[in-house]
């Protein structure tokens, strides 16, 4: 028998045959591309044996549903039949199990394979791939480099003609332009597909991919008769509309994972201002593109296809190289092979959340002798949110932060807080909230957190910073996926019993500190910040890591004497404020909450951090935005402020800032489908006379223009009142003062 073949998964498929269902799994392995077809599959659901079943063929198994009652498997021999069976019998019965779990997700799931397998079997070689048909499978924790060529393609507008394609990475780079290198549209696209066919790589990737270049590319294709065959078996590459605005479009390219930059940054949950190419390369390249910023782009490309393709080229061929360099600096690649590993989700899939804790949940529930129903069965009933401590507003000296280290997380593995236990509580049951109650001993997800704590502190001991986010993020969505009615298991018992003993943890912590005569001024969810007064920066380390091993001595005791469990928690002390503002809510006196700005380290060393005020909006303009953040570090720092901010003003009134006073927003909807209360931003995007995905606008003496086009003066009078005044009053509520007072008498009189 030949020697077992070990591959990274790439790509999943299912079809419904004339025999059964036959599922397709791609693989990249260290001798190259492998695809695993496994034929005659049946797809199963359970239901109650009470439950008529009219079609499938049903067999009995020593399962139960989560509350005890037994079920039967029922397997179809499509899945087609299975889902008009499952709508039947839910229609009936009111309840089916596990029904909507698509057959290569239980495959895969029911195997434990997630991001790597091993084949056992006779391969046989096509063209440039090994296919097994049938082989034995079963998980792996192999891993191998995949190859990622970029792509970026330039057109006279999403409506318009192609222009151009480049593409760079695994095979080098090349670019062709029509009346260069190639005749027409139909050249362009068949030299593409050939070239891709001929270096093969594994992920295809580029900036805003699935979305504009491969639906764009796809849509031309099929305008000229071309087939887009981009998957490894000559396969055909589409681009799958989503059913609602708030799903992406899916690009399925069989053998090919298809990585967008902007959706695997928010993956893994990067943060820009603006995720345009040009903003995210600038602040992790320090480079951008090769066009002038300000222009209109498509007026430009169009320019430099007509007058100048050397240059067109050029630009084409950085947009791909920024790219690469980001998925290299950021490591997307290894995030993303990371979270297919940890939580069988296809490489390519974004959010998904839900679908990652069924795959790591229903093989070890099975295991246990139980099914999960069907998403949807049961009343949605909401569970309290994180607890959010009204603040105490003011400009302070010295506040400590707290923060309780993967709070929801190690709430789950101390109280035992799991869909299992909760079904089946046992004997001394540890008591939950709303009237919950978890087994102390039969339980599958705090085992689960608990190895995957495990695997994060080692992965952050090898400063593998991919695995370490990509854990992360699965940890801390357990919570999010309890208390979400897409989840087959959720109870507002499980949400409510992790959300309520945060609750009751934090107020505890809170009553702690300020027994030992501390100021508590704000609290949010898992952190306590703590006002210190005067004082030195070793007194105040000294009693935040004095605080924090106090308290996480009394839970350990309390919870052990109280419960007879282990505590889980532990609180760190995070940070030091040497300066800090906590505002009140606008036209309140009230204090705000996730509004906070603050001084770490001193003379030289000096960092501001802003949260939420408007500094870091990215709805307000650049002026006010470092106006507010210059202007706080001025307060913080006790350096003078009235006369710069007077002279900032009159400098706004005399046109001396304008470039700084441009708002920019995304539109995610077609500018034709705004019919009431037309925002601004809408009015000046439609002066373009073309769908954009972003506008960069400016208010004028005529109302709302897009930046880029000749429009009248701006309303100087808007920007003072409207960005500057409300950025500097939250902070100048606090010096007994505010902008008019500052700025504003001044402006009318010499302005």
């Amino acid at each position: 028998m030949a020697a077992p073949v070990r591959a990274v998964l790439l790509t999943r498929q299912w079809f419904d045959r004339r025999d059964g269902v036959e599922l397709t799994f791609w693989g990249a392995s260290e001798a190259g591309p492998v695809k695993a077809v496994f034929t005659r599959q049946e797809p199963v659901m359970f239901v109650t044996r009470t439950s008529v079943v009219e079609t499938g063929r049903r067999k009995s198994v020593a399962l139960s549903s989560l509350d005890g009652r037994p079920v039967d498997a029922v397997y179809f021999p499509t899945q087609r039949s299975l889902l008009t069976e499952r709508q039947r019998v839910r229609e009936e019965a009111g309840v089916v199990f596990e029904g909507t779990i698509k057959p290569h997700d239980r495959f895969l799931m029911e195997r434990f394979v997630t991001g790597a397998f091993e084949l056992e079997g006779e391969g046989r070689a096509r063209d440039g791939y090994r296919e097994f048909i049938n082989p034995r499978i079963k998980r792996s924790d192999f891993s191998v480099a995949l190859s990622v060529l970029a792509l970026d393609i330039e057109t006279a507008g999403f409506e318009g003609p192609l222009l151009s394609i480049a593409v760079a990475g695994h095979g080098g780079e090349r670019v062709w332009i029509i009346g260069r290198d190639v005749p027409d549209e139909r050249a362009l696209l068949e030299a593409f597909v050939d070239h891709v066919s001929t270096v093969d790589p594994d992920i295809l990737t580029g900036w805003n991919v699935v979305e504009f270049d491969l639906a764009y590319l796809e849509r031309k294709a099929t305008q000229l008769g071309v087939t887009l065959a981009l998957g490894r078996g000559k396969e055909r590459a589409t681009v799958l509309e989503p059913r609602s605005d708030q799903q992406p479009h899916v690009a399925k390219v069989p053998g090919r994972v298809v990585l967008d930059g902007i959706a695997t940054l928010r993956s893994a949950t990067f943060s820009f201002e603006s995720f345009r190419l040009e903003d995210v390369a600038q602040a992790l390249l320090g480079r951008g593109k090769r066009i002038e910023q300000g222009v209109d782009p498509v007026a430009e490309i169009q320019r430099l296809f007509e007058h100048d393709k050397d240059a067109l080229e050029a630009y084409n061929l950085e947009d791909c190289r920024l790219v690469l360099d980001i998925f290299e600096k950021a490591d997307l690649v290894g995030f993303a092979t990371e979270r297919q590993a940890l939580t069988g989700l296809a490489m390519d899939r974004q959010g998904g959340s839900v679908a990652a804790f069924d795959n790591l949940y229903l093989p070890r529930l099975h295991r246990r002798g139980r099914v999960a129903p069907d998403v949807g069965f049961g009343e949605a009933v909401m569970s309290p949110g994180g607890w959010v401590m009204d603040s105490v507003p003011g400009l302070f000296e010295n506040v400590l932060v707290l923060d309780f280290k993967s709070l929801y997380p190690s709430i789950i593995r101390t109280f035992k807080i799991d869909p299992l236990g909760l079904a089946a509580p046992g004997e001394d049951p540890i008591p939950g909230f709303d009237g919950a109650e978890f087994a102390r001993q039969d339980h599958i997800l705090p085992e689960l957190i608990e190895g995957l704590w495990t695997a994060r502190e080692e992965a952050k001991r090898r400063e593998d910073a991919a695995r370490s986010r990509a854990i992360k993020i699965l940890m801390n969505s357990f919570y999010g996926v309890l208390g979400s009615s897409r989840c087959r298991f959720f109870n507002p018992q499980l949400a409510s019993s992790i959300t309520r003993r945060g609750h009751e943890i934090i107020r505890t912590s809170r009553q702690l500190i300020e027994a030992r005569g501390l100021q508590v001024i704000y609290g949010d969810t898992d952190s306590l910040f703590v006002h210190v007064g005067p004082s030195g920066a070793d007194a105040c380390a000294e009693i935040g890591a004095t605080l924090a091993a106090e308290l996480n001595a009394h839970w350990t005791e309390h919870l052990a004497s109280t419960l007879r469990i282990e505590s889980c928690l532990d609180l760190e002390f995070e940070t030091h404020y040497r300066r800090f503002l906590m505002p009140t809510m606008r036209g309140s006196e009230k204090g705000s909450k996730k509004r906070y700005a603050g001084t770490l380290g001193e003379g030289e060393d000096v960092r501001l951090v802003v949260k939420g005020l408007e500094a870091v909006r990215t709805d307000w303009t650049p002026l006010a935005r470092s106006f507010q953040r210059e202007l706080l570090m001025r307060v913080f720092t006790d350096q003078p402020w009235r006369d710069w901010m007077a002279a900032l003003a009159r400098s706004v009134r005399n046109g001396e800032l304008d470039e700084q006073l441009v708002y920019r927003k995304r539109i995610r909807r077609r500018l034709d489908e705004y019919e009431s209360n037309v925002p601004p931003h809408i009015v000046a995007a439609r002066k373009l006379g073309r769908n954009v995905r972003e506008i960069r606008y400016v208010i004028t003496s005529g109302g709302p223009e897009p930046a880029e086009q000749p429009h009248a003066r701006l309303d100087y009078d808007h920007y003072i009142s409207r960005q500057l005044a409300p950025a500097a009053d939250s902070v100048l509520h606090f010096l007994g003062t505010d902008f008019a007072t500052v700025a504003g008498q001044q402006m009318t009189l010499f302005g």
